[in-house]
């Protein structure tokens, strides 16, 4: 099997409480696969009536969003897909982020490939290739469900207002006659599609069939390695700075304080509508910014484990098999219903929707020989009960993993740890499977009965 390398763009540096994401998303990524056929690119429009809604990003422009049409069976059905890209939880970070195209549609791309669940091609995306397909900017730093302002500081903080009138304008465009629809999410973006998974079941006809994905969104109130809570820490800013709480699930904060009903495994058990999780056990942004940032590793001897996973000692592995082991007792009583699909694999990844290599591709990432893209399909079409659990790492060899390459650059497009660090850390996607299968085969089995279980 040919090893495939994906590294991605350059990632930035902002200040150590701003996190945002590694530059997973495919807008940020630079292909270096295997020759084929160039990806369908789709244009930005502007929601031109927003502002008068109070609809727009952190510097006050306009929210935007790309729209493929469906076509044949697909006509009336609808993909919504709400990117990620991290979090701003104070006032200096938020600035920071406005200079961005995360916090502003000035500097967004004017064109981006539409790859994995967004593809146009059937053997690339069997269930969904012809459905309505949309991609919604995210310019807000709140995971689309802030709603509040700083006036001193120039900063809009309007996810949940964009959510709305990106959703609005996606009805009157023919949404509100679907017969099918999914909204998806990629990390800060799967959060958003759990935070809003209801709202948008009620914002469309009874008769429609309404489901939620979220994809790498399942971020854990967890430990880090020093024994401190910093994603917690930085939750609470993003809730606090931003006025979260006030697009929360009532039932939620009737019980628990608002940071905490921003957290996933606090809010999955409070939505009604059918939800999927797709989630690494060993998610590569959680361990090198939730469980190992270097605030909590000041001598550096957890540097080689969380770059790459095959340099972690025993009692490193150890670390994160707990990690492993606290998402999956979080889950217990969501996955215990009929209605919920779960896919859980024992990956060091991050995003596995949109990126067509692990989405469905020859050499995709596998449970029980069954890749993401045909789980989710059986799941939302009902044909099959979907609770695939992967057996822990270093068992599964189907994986993509993220190795991580330090080096020194004034370029910059992510957050370290520092504020005067001009490090920068490039993400390699390794293909390690020695696995392989027929494309053709799977799109068959669409189709026909199948027999293979889940884990």
């Amino acid at each position: 099997m040919k090893l495939i390398l994906i590294a991605l763009a350059f990632v930035s540096v902002v200040t150590n409480e701003a996190r945002s994401e590694p530059l997973l998303e495919n807008d940020a990524v630079s292909l270096a696969a295997a020759p084929g056929p160039k990806p369908l690119t789709v244009p930005l429009t502007l929601i031109q009536g927003a502002a008068s809604k109070g609809a727009v990003c952190l510097d006050g422009t306009l929210p935007g969003y790309h729209f493929h049409p469906g076509f044949g069976s697909g006509a009336n059905s609808w993909l919504i897909q709400l990117e990620g890209g991290g979090w701003c939880n104070n006032i200096r970070s938020c600035v920071f982020r406005k200079t961005t195209r995360r916090g502003s549609s000035k500097f967004m791309e004017k064109q981006l490939p539409f790859t994995g669940i967004l593809s146009n091609k059937a053997e690339e995306n069997p269930d969904f290739f012809n459905w309505n397909r949309v991609k919604v900017r995210y310019c807000d730093g709140a995971s689309f469900s802030g709603d509040s302002q700083n006036e001193a500081a120039k900063l809009q903080f309007r996810g949940q207002k964009i959510w709305q009138a990106a959703i609005e304008e996606l009805l009157s465009k023919g949404m509100q006659k679907a017969n099918q629809a999914l909204l998806s999410g990629c990390s800060a973006g799967g959060l958003a599609s759990i935070i809003h998974c209801d709202e948008f079941r009620s914002l469309l006809p009874t008769s429609t069939k309404v489901k939620c994905l979220s994809d790498a969104g399942f971020f854990l109130d967890a430990v880090d390695v020093s024994g401190g809570h910093t994603l917690r820490n930085l939750f609470g800013g993003v809730v606090n700075l931003q006025e979260v709480q006030k697009n929360l699930p009532k039932s939620c904060l009737n019980q628990l304080d608002p940071t905490s009903c921003f957290f996933p495994q606090n809010l999955i058990n409070h939505v009604k509508t059918p939800l999927f999780l797709l989630n690494a056990a060993y998610d590569a942004w959680q361990l090198q910014e939730s469980l190992v940032p270097p605030s909590a590793d000041p001598s550096g001897s957890w540097k080689d484990c969380k770059y790459n996973h095959a340099h972690c000692n025993s009692s490193q592995i150890q670390f994160l098999q707990d990690f492993r082991n606290q998402m999956l007792n979080d889950v217990k009583g969501f996955s215990g219903t009929s209605q919920t699909g779960l896919f859980i694999n024992s990956c060091f990844a991050h995003c596995q929707s949109e990126r067509q290599d692990t989405w469905f591709a020859d050499d995709s990432p596998l449970i029980d020989k069954t890749p993401i893209a045909i789980a989710v399909g059986d799941w939302y079409f009902d044909r099959k009960t979907v609770k695939a659990i992967d057996c822990a790492y270093p068992c599964d060899n189907t994986c993509h993993n993220l190795v991580f390459n330090a080096g020194r650059s004034a370029v910059v497009d992510y957050q370290s740890t520092s504020d005067d660090d001009t490090s920068t850390i490039t993400m390699i996607y390794s293909r390690s499977t020695s696995l392989s299968f027929s494309t053709g085969l799977y799109m068959l089995s669409v189709l026909l009965p199948i027999t293979c279980s889940y884990s």
